[in-house]
């Protein structure tokens, strides 16, 4: 396995993704999906964190219908850090953010959780919206 992708499991979770998909116990996220961030791309890998409020912006910044939903998830294969948000633009990974080429498996569904507010999103989305920097994918 190349150097990039080297397995992250000193970090044991729990582990959220945040979208807006209703999702049941048991299902699996994939790979292959347009980026939340530049939807002309299709993203090589599926994405999560140990910190819920990088979960809840993920949600909150999903280009989709419907409210905002957290997911516990375990990762079904090996992953690495994110790249987009670590690495190559942080130092480590303060973030505790992932992906993976493999599965997530949902293993529930976390309901309390501190929201974005309406101005908070919108000005998340302003500011993804003026970066001009490039998805690692």
């Amino acid at each position: 396995m190349a150097d990039s992708f080297k397995d992250r499991r000193s970090d044991r979770g729990p582990f959220y993704h945040g979208t807006k998909a209703n999702l049941q116990i048991g299902d699996l996220l994939t790979a292959g999906f347009n980026s939340n961030y530049q939807p002309k791309i299709v993203m090589n890998h599926i994405y999560f964190t140990a910190l819920i409020n990088g979960a809840s912006l993920a949600a909150a910044m999903a280009r989709a219908e419907g409210e905002d939903r957290i997911y516990i998830v375990e990762p079904m294969g090996s992953f690495e850090n994110d790249p987009n948000v670590t690495d190559k633009k942080f130092p480590g990974n303060p973030t505790r953010s992932y992906r993976s080429q493999e599965p997530l498996k949902v293993l529930g569904e976390v309901k309390e959780w501190v929201r974005l507010s309406p101005e908070e999103r919108h000005q998340w989305q302003q500011k993804i919206a003026s970066t001009k920097g490039e998805i690692i994918n």
